[in-house]
Parts: C-alpha cells; sequence; structure tokens
C-alpha cells in the first residue's frame, strides 16, 4: 500500500461517543482527516451503528480508513458479550474488509493477553484473532490519559478531586501503565499512514508502572487534597458488585472490571512497540488541569 493523498483521507471511527473514540477522533481532524463518526447516539453527520448488528459493506463507500474503538459494556455475562462486541465486531470489520476498506485499526485493551481471566480481556483477545485475520492493526492501549478528562482515568481524577475517603481494593497496589492520549492518537495516525505494518497487537503504554494509589495521590496533590484511603478486600468487593449486577442493578464500576484490575499481565512486553519506535510520555498528573 502507498500513503494515502490528503484527498482520500476518509475514515469511520466506531463509538466515537466514548473517551478513546472520541480523543482519537479529535486528534484525527486535526491531523486532516475527514471523520465520519460511528456510534449509538450519531448525528446527522454520523452513522448510527450498534455492536451486534449486522452490517453492509455498503455502508462504507467512500472510506479509506476504520478505526474501531466501540465496545459495549451494558453486556455483563459471556453469551451476551461474545453476541455483541465479538461477533459485532466481526461482522464490522469483515464488513469493512469485503468493502475494500484500505486501513482499519482495532483499539484493544492492555488487559487483553494469554490467560487473562476477566470477561472483557477474553472478549478482546477474540476480536484481535479477528482483526489480525483481515491484516488490522491492533494496538492494547494502557490506561489513557490527558487534560481531557474520561474513562476510567476520568473517574480517578473525580474521585481525587472529590472524596475525602476513598477506599482501596487490595490497597490499590494494582499496578497501570499510562498512555497519553495524543500518543495513542499518533499512533493510530502512523496506521492510518501506512507506517505501522504489523498484524500483532501492540501493547502500548509508558512502561513506567503506577500503583491505583499513587496514580490516585498523585492527581489528589496537584488539586490541594490529601484523601484518606481505607483498605477494601477485593473479594469483598467482586460478590457485592456481582450482586447487584444479578439483581439488574447499574454500578459506577463492573465486577469484571475488578477481574481485569486484580489479575493483571504480570510481564507487559514493550519489544513490538520499542521497535515501531512509538513514543509514549511519561505520566504527569499536573498537566490534567484545566
Amino acid at each position: 500500500m502507498t500513503r494515502l493523498a490528503d484527498g482520500a483521507k476518509t475514515c469511520a471511527v466506531t463509538g466515537s461517543s466514548g473517551y478513546v473514540g472520541r480523543c482519537v477522533a479529535s486528534n484525527l481532524r486535526a491531523a486532516g482527516w475527514n471523520l465520519t463518526p460511528w456510534s449509538r447516539r450519531a448525528d446527522g453527520n454520523g452513522v448510527r451503528f450498534q455492536l451486534g448488528a449486522e452490517v453492509s459493506p455498503d455502508s462504507f463507500a467512500g472510506m479509506r480508513a476504520l478505526v474501531h474503538c466501540a465496545y459495549d459494556f451494558t453486556a455483563t455475562n459471556w453469551d451476551d458479550i461474545s453476541s455483541i462486541n465479538v461477533q459485532g465486531s466481526a461482522n464490522l470489520l469483515r464488513a469493512a474488509h469485503a468493502a475494500g476498506v484500505e486501513r482499519i485499526v482495532v483499539i484493544s485493551s492492555a488487559s487483553a493477553f494469554p490467560g487473562c481471566r476477566s470477561l472483557y480481556g477474553r472478549a478482546k483477545l477474540e476480536i484481535e484473532q479477528i482483526a489480525r485475520s483481515i491484516g488490522a492493526v491492533t494496538v492494547r492501549p494502557g490506561l489513557v490519559w490527558g487534560k481531557e478528562l474520561g474513562g476510567v482515568f476520568g473517574g480517578l481524577a473525580k474521585q481525587a478531586s472529590t472524596s475525602r475517603i476513598i477506599p482501596m481494593v487490595g490497597g490499590g497496589t494494582q499496578c497501570q501503565y499510562m498512555l497519553h492520549e495524543r500518543d495513542l492518537s499518533d499512533f493510530v495516525l502512523r496506521a492510518l499512514d501506512d507506517e505501522v505494518k504489523v498484524t500483532d497487537p501492540v501493547l502500548l503504554a509508558h512502561d513506567t508502572g503506577w500503583t491505583l494509589r499513587q496514580l490516585i495521590e498523585s492527581l489528589a496533590a496537584t488539586r490541594g487534597r490529601r484523601p484518606v484511603f481505607v483498605n477494601l478486600p477485593w473479594r469483598a468487593a467482586w460478590i457485592g458488585l456481582k450482586s447487584l449486577e444479578l439483581l439488574g442493578v447499574s454500578t459506577p464500576f463492573r465486577s469484571d472490571s475488578l477481574v481485569s484490575l486484580v489479575y493483571q499481565n504480570q510481564h507487559p512486553d514493550w519489544t513490538l512497540a520499542r521497535h515501531l519506535r512509538a513514543e509514549c510520555r511519561p505520566f504527569d498528573a499536573r498537566s490534567t488541569l484545566a
């Protein structure tokens, strides 16, 4: 493939109403891409898209690229997760491939690795296999952060800004590898410009780990706060969250997310990212202030 001319910079972005998708879309626009957002809440300039639904190759008319960020977190059991997220991603990616979309980038997760225990990680692994089969570039981002607060990081920043007492599951010793939203977007741009030519998943983040407690302490300190941390046994927290989910109660944090947090990849491999010369800046809580 050759580098796309400016006139051919047309790209669909799924999940563009979510934090990661919104950040990627914003930075792609700034780089001169003409974007079509695909989301459940698409307006007149986008495409209404629901993971799990059939997708026609005709939907990609005029599109030269696709960035797939969408994931439906409302599904909590494996059958629904597989039907909505895995099969839904398969429908989307195979339709794009059949339509001749030239560049496809799939946003996976650092929670996806061989032996992962969370349903989320397992689903992302299966989606990665589909992506590999059509030659797409797959990115496993760490915890995405930036000045625009959103997603998981936004929740942590809100806790650090407003909560005096913060429960810490397992003492908050779980390690997080941080990825600035601009560094993720820059890597996606390189893939869309055909500078990244790999089908193995790329683990992308700065290689300095931060424990969950360190992250919140740092965020709180930049906001002039000193929260009190209370240890919470993770199994008790999981049982409580799972019980609420079975009762149909919506919770701000899912039981499966807790599994992802507790059972992390103990041996992250940065080899491919380094080979590709991916640049990831270190986390700096001060730069998250408005």
